[in-house]
């Protein structure tokens, strides 16, 4: 039996929050983050990364700010 359930109940638009290495973006940017190693991307449905933040927390509200639902990516 296949039946739907819904992912987002919200209708806000999904945000994705992923981990990523300060060392995995261009030079322009490291140069802006020193001493920062561990960074938080977070992306609009279709992928466009939208911001970048040094706190995963931080991540969530300003998704949550912008009227965007935040999840998690591994």
């Amino acid at each position: 039996m296949n039946s739907e359930f819904p992912i987002n109940t919200t209708g806000r638009p999904i945000a994705y929050v992923r981990p990523i290495k300060a060392s995995d973006l261009p030079e322009e940017i490291r140069d802006q983050l020193p001493g920062v190693t561990d960074l938080y991307a977070i992306h609009h449905e279709e992928g466009e990364r939208l911001a970048l933040v040094t706190d995963r927390t931080m991540a969530f509200v300003m998704a949550r700010q912008n009227d965007m639902e935040p999840v998690s990516v591994h």
